[in-house]
């Protein structure tokens, strides 16, 4: 069930963090990945699971309650896909500057 945007040029990039911070992602750190995923046009999705939620949500985000050790799977349709997945990596790696 593969839907290709081949109209505008932008495919979907996908790509897979892990939670690494002791308190996993709550409101401050769910905060960080909407204000990144914001700076963004097109669409960011983030799952957990069966779980689908819009990566530019705080409660979306906040409802996944991903904790320690949760793999999050990034789906994106934007131009600068793996600039953003660069960025969110970087917020990932540093525990949410949490620790």
């Amino acid at each position: 069930m593969s839907n290709s945007d081949e109209n505008d040029g932008t495919e979907t990039h996908s790509f897979m963090l892990t939670v690494s911070n002791k308190m996993g992602v709550h409101a401050r750190p769910a905060a960080m990945i909407v204000r990144i995923a914001s700076r963004y046009s097109g669409e960011i999705w983030v799952a957990k699971d069966e779980e689908k939620v819009n990566a530019k949500s705080i409660m979306g985000i906040m409802m996944l309650a991903a904790a320690k050790g949760t793999e999050l799977l990034f789906e994106c349709t934007i131009e600068n896909a793996m600039e953003f997945e660069n960025e969110m990596s970087e917020v990932f790696a540093s525990k949410f500057q949490d620790e």
